[in-house]
This record gives structure tokens, sequence and C-alpha cells, in this order.
């Protein structure tokens, strides 16, 4: 074992909250840039002389340290509003300064800690005097250090949670540690049986655990299958037994069984347990009679929980938020006073109803965040889901029910009550309007709007954008509880520096190797239209599962929504084919319903009219007029003039013709109603039970769907590379090469399995498209060969940031369909990707 001497066993820690504000205090030459440079990371330190830099353009320019200020702030608030650790490197030994910094902490819900650096005068002097870049004399040092004594004395009041003083060694040796909020539990994953205001009564709550599979004792419930109780608070009052209740719940916490978040009427029993002077209304005297008769040494145990009790909990990686009267997005995982409130009472108007009851703000109308919170506080006769919130106070206590949810089933679990055991003094009200989970509004996507998503951050949504997709949404667009899905643009790779290329498979090798990717796979690019096709076994299974009662069984659509077929019997009928196709997978994935991400065949099926308007033409075009200029351009050498330069740009113009017209005919043939239609799958989006793509590697996919054996599949072929060896990428080239030189449209090029335990999702293309030399000509057109100078100086990070983006919002609306989220959720995803379609992006890319 290593021996630790004394002088690093004292090592003095500073200890920060995740999320916080650090204040730096401390005098000109005391050390803090040093400091905060060993300590932080340089992105998290706002520095007041980078700032007089930014606005001056010299970070000793002392008359512009105004403006240098209000850029700290700003970047400051902008920091601590996206929740992120944010260090102020500033002298702040006068009070006016720290107060602003405080103050914008607490606008934005978070914990601030100051560390002083203490150091001799003469020491900051001599630093001071060692820099160039300083001007100042030690008269400055000497009225700083003046206002730091001062301030010693009294720092700890200034609203700090802790204030860390280093003196000395103590600067160069200190550590810095970091402190998880206590509401983040984000590392219980469940399963949760989430429990309503139980208000005293034991009875139903020992009858609602047992019925939720729990053995349940006087002190204590356990579950055999190892599922945690949370309880939304509002333990106490108005019930027959309140000392009962705790003492079961106070129990289960001890135990490890439960947790608890504190209600209003916990708060108000700890005060007047306490001997505060509060009014015993609405069930208090109930609680408090029923505590004289119990012994001190429980009084004290149950005024010490419910004081401990935390505002609100973050459950499931932050995908559940639990608070007695619910919580806004902006307030998750924060920690002030105003969110304490909020937690406990929700958002009053300050208004009273004819009851003397506050008026409620029914701030679950506008929630759109991403966690589900799950609260009490407001009894109502059925539970109810407003967007992506549930209220489980159905009134026990009043002769209602005592409710609980089950996560993640999002089962309702409710026993009645054995009476009715307080009378309340507003009738229970009848349920606010209930949002149909199925239905739309047009409020979920009209406007500027902003998407959270776990694989790509907050996505914002342009109101341009969304008035863009609105018409082609509600006029074009499949019926809406089919449209789960769309898929992402894909970006081309780097422009290629190799002789004739444009696009080149080692571009993309480099690219995902830099990323830290070690295996890609390559996957044939069929020259079809991109279809997402939704799949049921049965009508009845549609219509219990994406709510279709119209007796079909599937949809298969564009990349923009729109159906592939106008005619409703030949859709429904490649519906039917597909379903046939895909039987085998009903088996292997346990599942009654498919998405699949593929490619309908061939691409003349979907865009005939787009190729005779827009390439058969020029073809025909080219094969007229070219063949005629050459002819007379000949002529007129032969007449002795001296044309070598046209007739030589001309054949060249004649011969690429040639090619354009070939490259676009391999992607044509014949087809009659739906023979010679033919469906090429290469990803299994989502299914009932599974996980969404972003779970499973393509090894998976392309293996379930390689055993399709029906006419109407196509395969699709592909090799896996490990990037790390020139071998496989050189193999991979020369695939991509036959592929291309026998007229394939190219491949592309995804990280074998993208997780985030791999490399960031967000900065790393899912997928990076390569076109070969001779497709490239549809889109460039037939002559691009010889303007590959200009195109190589083509602009993709437009491209790049759309693909990356789209592909969030795919994966969102993917993750969110497999969850058993409601439509409007799912399809709040769907629509910022078809919104985003309206960037301006260059379309040949």
């Amino acid at each position: 074992m290593t021996e630790v001497t004394p002088s690093e066993a004292a090592r003095p820690t500073v200890s920060l909250p995740e999320m916080s504000l650090v204040v730096l205090v401390g005098i000109s030459g005391s050390g803090k840039s040093t400091f905060a440079a060993r300590h932080f990371r340089p992105t998290q330190v706002v520095s007041s002389d980078f700032c007089r830099g930014l606005v001056a353009d010299d970070e000793n320019d002392q008359t512009a340290t105004p403006d240098a200020f209000d850029v700290l702030h700003y970047i400051v608030g902008t920091r601590l509003r996206r929740g992120l650790l944010t260090v102020v490197d500033a002298t702040n030994v006068q009070w006016e300064a720290r107060k602003k910094l405080i103050e914008l902490a607490r606008a934005h819900d978070v914990l601030v800690d100051a560390i002083v650096l203490d150091v001799p005068e003469e020491v900051a002097i001599a630093r001071n005097a060692d820099r160039p870049d300083r001007s100042f004399g030690p008269q400055v040092i000497r009225r700083q250090r003046k206002d730091l004594r001062r301030s010693l004395g009294r720092i700890g009041r200034d609203g700090f949670r802790r204030v860390h003083v280093l003196r000395g060694e103590e600067i160069d040796r200190a550590v810095i540690g970091y402190e998880k909020a206590w509401s983040d539990r984000t590392e219980l994953t469940g399963p949760f049986d989430i429990i309503g205001d139980v208000h005293g009564c034991r009875s139903e709550l020992e009858s609602l655990l047992r019925r939720l599979g729990w053995d349940v004792t006087p002190d204590g419930a356990v579950h055999p299958e190892g599922r945690t109780a949370v309880f939304v608070g509002d333990l106490v009052d108005r019930g027959p037994d309140t000392p009962g209740v705790l003492r079961l719940v106070m129990g289960m916490v001890a135990a490890g069984n439960a947790l608890c978040v504190c209600g209003n009427h916990e708060q108000k029993l700890v005060r007047a347990l306490a001997g505060r002077a509060v009014r015993a209304t609405h069930g208090l005297e109930r609680s408090l009679l029923q505590f004289d008769a119990e012994p001190a040494e429980f009084r004290e145990a149950a005024r010490a929980f419910m004081d401990g009790l935390l505002s609100h909990y973050r459950l499931d990686g932050g995908r559940l938020v639990v608070a007695h009267a619910g919580l806004k997005e902006a307030y998750h995982g924060r920690a002030s006073g105003r969110v304490r409130a909020f937690a406990l009472y929700g958002d009053t108007t300050g208004e009273t109803d004819e009851y003397g009851l506050p008026v409620r703000y029914p701030w679950a109308d506008e929630y759109r965040g991403r966690a589900m919170v799950v609260y009490g506080h407001t009894p109502i006769p059925e539970p109810e889901w407003v967007n992506n919130t549930i209220c489980l106070d159905t009134g026990a206590v009043f002769g209602g029910r005592l409710t609980a949810l089950r996560y993640p089933e999002r089962e309702l679990v409710s026993v009645p009550a054995e009476q009715v055991w307080y009378e309340p003094v507003r009738p229970l009200a009848a349920p606010t309007a209930v949002r149909d989970p199925g239905v739309l509004d047009i409020g979920d996507v009209d406007g500027t709007r902003y998407v959270e998503t776990r694989y790509g951050g907050r996505i914002k949504i342009a109101e341009e954008n969304s008035r863009a997709a609105l018409e082609i949404m509600s006029r074009f667009a499949v019926d809406p509880r089919w449209l789960v899905y769309l898929p992402p643009t894909m970006s081309p790779p780097e422009t290629s520096t190799l002789d004739g290329f444009l696009e080149h498979p080692s571009e993309a090798f480099e690219e995902f190797a830099k990323a830290g990717v070690a295996r890609v796979v390559c996957e044939e690019k069929h020259m079809g239209s991109r279809a997402i096709a939704v799949l049921a076994r049965t009508p009845d299974v549609a219509a219990k599962r994406f709510g279709v009662a119209d007796g079909s069984a599937g949809v298969v659509y564009t990349r923009t929504g729109r159906p592939f077929f106008d005619d409703h019997v030949r859709a429904a009928g490649l519906v039917d084919r597909l379903r046939e196709a895909v039987r085998p997978l009903w088996r292997e994935l346990d599942s009654d319903w498919i998405v699949l991400d593929c490619e309908l065949l061939p691409w003349s099926a979907k865009a005939e009219g787009l190729i005779r308007e827009q390439y058969a033409s020029v073809g025909a075009a080219a094969a007229a007029a070219l063949p005629e200029t050459v002819a007379v351009l000949e002529q007129a050498a032969r007449r002795g003039l001296d044309v070598a330069g046209p007739i030589e740009r001309a054949r060249l113009r004649a011969r690429n013709a040639v090619l354009f017209r070939e490259a676009y005919a391999r992607y044509c043939w014949p087809v009659s109603g739906l023979e010679g239609v033919r469906l090429a799958p290469f990803q299994i989006l989502a299914c009932e039970g599974g996980p969404a793509a972003a779970e499973r590697s393509h090894d998976w996919h392309l293996d379930l769907l390689g055993r399709l054996d029906a006419e109407m599949i196509a395969p699709t072929r592909h090799v896996f590379v490990s990037l790390d060896s020139p071998e496989d990428r050189a193999a991979a080239v020369a695939w991509w090469s036959a592929l291309t030189e026998a007229g394939g449209e190219g491949m592309v090029v995804k990280p074998a399995q993208f997780t985030s335990a791999q490399f960031t999702p967000g900065r790393v293309q899912p997928g990076i498209k390569v076109r070969g030399r001779e497709y490239l000509r549809i889109i460039y057109g037939p002559d691009y060969t010889e303007s590959l100078d200009v195109l190589r100086r083509r602009f993709t990070g437009k491209k790049r940031s759309l693909a990356l983006r789209e592909h969030a919002l795919g994966l969102e609306a993917i993750t969110r369909l497999t969850e058993g989220e409601p439509l409007w959720r799912v399809h709040e995803a769907v629509f910022a990707v078809l919104a985003l379609e309206s960037e301006p992006v260059d379309p040949r890319l």
C-alpha cells in the first residue's frame, strides 16, 4: 500500500456544485488566472481581462471596464441559463462587483461559491512588477488589498453558498472536487412506483402498495422485484393516520426502497412542530392532535425527516422528474427559493377563487420538455396526461382514489378511498380539457421552436421553416398517425484531391478515423427513392398501436412524408406485399409492427416525371444538337478554317452527353403496376419492445434483413472496414470502384455502431455518401468533369450541419415512438425534420 505523507493528506479540497457559478476573489497578482487555468477548462473561465480585450483590443484599457463587464455578465448569464459551470476571473474585492454576480446566479437558479485567494500585498506587488503588461502602480494593489480585508469579515453574508479562503501554500496545493445536486438521482433508473398525495390515509396506502406487489410491514415495505417507490409529497394532514403514514414511508426511505419529495403540507407541519406561528387549517389541526399521542422521539424523527425532504428529484438519466406541484423545464435540476416554491405550490396567479383557494397557472399546458414530470398537489377525479406531465392526486382523502404510476410502464394503478376522511373546501373539479395524446395541435409546431433531442441537444426550428413545412404536411403528407419518422439528409465527404474525382472513399474513411470511429460499414447506395415503410401485422394491430382504424395495415412514404403512389389500390398492394415479405421478422423481433428505412427501386417508379422533364430532355437535346455541331465544325475545318479547339470541345461535350444519358438510364426500367418494383431495406428503425436504431449495430440490421427471401426485396450489398487496417480500406475502395464502374451510384459509409460510448454523437456524421464519378454527371451536369477545379471549392458546411440536426431529430422521433410517448411528441420531432428541409442548402450536395 502506498504511504501517504502528512503533507499530501492535508491538501485542502474545494468542493463545488457541478452546476454553479464560481467567483474568484483576490487582488491583482494573487494568482487567480493561474489558479483558474490549473483547475478549470478554458471554456469554463470568463475573465474580465479577456472581456476588456474583446471590447477595446487592450486588456489593460481601464476606460473599457464598464463595457467589458457588460460582456462578462452576458456570457456568464448565457452559460448559467444553459446549466454550465462558470468561473469568473476578476478581482471581485468590492461588494458591488460580487453582488451583481450573485444576483445573476439567483436569476438563473444556480448556487454560487466564492474562492478567495488571500496573498500578502508585497507578493502581489512583486508579481505585477514582473509583468510588463501591467501599467498600474503599487497604490492600486494597496487599495484592492484594503477592499479585500474589509470584505473578508462579511463575505460569508453576501449570499454565497460557501466561501473557500486559501492562503499561502494552500493556493498551490488545493484540489477541486465536485458535488452533484441533491436533486440529481439520475443514476437511478427504476423501475419506479410513483404514488400520489396520501394525506394521512395509511390504510389506502397499504392497499395500494400491496396491489403494486409490495410486501408491507408496520414500519416499511419492500418489493420482491426491486422496484422503488417515489412519493410526490403531501403525506400528511387531513387523513386519519398521519403518523402511521410517516412511519411507513420513513421506514421505506431509510431502507433505500423509496424516495419522497416535499409537499406544501409537510413544510407547514414542520413549522408547526418547531413551534412557529402557523394557522392550524386545511387538516393541520388533525395532524397536530395525532402527533400529541406519539412519543417525543418519533415526533422529532418525523420533523427531521420532513425538514430534510427535497423540492424535486431528477431520475432515470433526466428522463423523469418528480415534484409535488410539478416543475417547468427551466427549473429542472436547479436550486433556489423560487424553484422550491414552484415545486411545492405550483405557479399561482396571485388570485383566489370563490372558495378562497389560490388560482393556479396551467404551466403544464405550455410544457414541452423531454423529461416526464409527475406531480400531485391539485386533486382531480382522474389522472390526466397534459403534454408530457401527469397529475396523480386523485383526492384519496376526499373520498376519491389513491393513485400510482408504474414507470417506465406508464401504467396507472389505484385503489378507492375507504370513506370521505375530510370534506373538501372545493368539490373535486372535473378534469380540465385533457389533451388527446393522438391529436395534433398547430401550437406544437407553429412559430420559432426549440426541440430537445438526446443526440443533438436543443435544435432551433425557425418560424419561416415551420410555415413552409405546414404547407407540405397539411396538403400532401400521409396520415400523420403513420408519419413516425423522416430520414435525414446525408452529407458528401470532403472534396477529393485525386485526379478526376470529386468524391472518393478515402476522405470519408479519414474523417471517421479522426473522430475516433474504429469500424465502419460501407453500404451500397441504391439508385432509387428513399422510402420509409411502417407495417403492422394486421389491421387490428394498426388500430391498437398507431390509432389507424380504417382497415389499412401500413404505409410506405417518401422522405418528405408523401405517399409513394397516388393510386390507393397500388399503395395498398405494395403494403400487402411488403408485409408478406417481412413475415420472418414478426417472429424474429417478437413484434407485430415494424418501421423500416429503405430504398424503393427503380428510381423511375417515383421520379418518372422528373427524369422526363429534367434529364431526358437534356439528353435528347444534346443528342440532337451536338452531332450536328460537330458536323458543321468538321465541314468548316475542311474548308481550311482553324476550328480545332471548338471541334475538340464539341466532341468532348458529345461524349459527355452520351455518358450522361447512360448514367440516368441505368436507374430506369419498365414498371407495370407493382411488377418491377423492388424495395431494398437497410435498417430496422423501430419495433415493439426494441431499442431505437442508435442502440443496434449495423451488423445486426444487415444480418437480419439479409435473411429476407422475397422477390420484392433487393439486398443491400455491404462491406465492413476496420479503419486501422490499410488492407480493409484498400479492399473497400476497390469494391466501390467496381460498383461505380459497373453503373452503381456509390456507397454510404457509416459508423458500424453509432453510440456515445465510442464518440460524441452530434459531432460525427451518421453517414457519408460517396458517389461514383459517372453518377455525379446526373447531379452536376454532363460536363462537370471539365469543371472539377471550380467544384472542388464547393462548401459543405451547411449540408453537414443540416445532416447532423436532422439525424438527431429522426432518432428522437423513433426513440419517443418506442418509449410509447404520445403521437404529438413523436410528431414534434418528425415535423422539425421537414421544417429544416426548407433551409437554403445546395441541393447537389
